[in-house]
Formats: structure tokens, C-alpha cells, sequence
């Protein structure tokens, strides 16, 4: 049961919701719309001695994510 984050297409609004199995009713929390889309999540990792290792590259330039086969054309 992973948490995505979603952002509402009607108001703009960013959130995260559990999700369950196949489920697809999934509403804006704070309109309450049903047209949504699952945004891709970055992460942050933290090294030995508090360094960051910063977030992950943005992949919203010009391929779709790295489902494009090689990321090195996102850059």
C-alpha cells in the first residue's frame, strides 16, 4: 500500500493519498474533483556525516521519465 502524490487538474492542489490495491477513487481533498494525476516523487538521501546527496534530476523536460529507455536524453 504505497503513498503517491497527486495535484488536482481543476484547483492546483498537491497531495499525498494512500492508495489500496487497484483502487481509482481517488478525489481532491480540498475540491473534491476526480480529475487528478499521480505526480513523480523525488526523493532525498542522507550520507554518513549529514551530507545530502540532493533531490533526483527534474524529468519533466523533454522525455517521459525514464520509461523513455535511456535517461541520459533527459539531461
Amino acid at each position: 500500500m504505497p503513498i503517491y502524490e497527486f495535484a488536482c487538474d481543476q484547483c492546483a492542489h498537491k497531495f499525498e493519498e494512500l492508495v489500496w490495491g487497484n483502487q481509482t477513487d481517488i478525489n481532491c481533498p480540498k475540491c473534491g474533483s476526480q480529475y487528478i494525476h499521480k505526480l513523480i516523487s523525488s526523493c532525498l538521501s542522507k550520507v554518513p556525516g549529514g551530507e545530502s546527496l540532493g533531490d533526483m534530476p527534474n524529468l519533466s523536460g523533454g522525455c517521459s521519465g525514464c520509461s523513455g529507455g535511456s535517461c541520459s536524453t533527459c539531461h
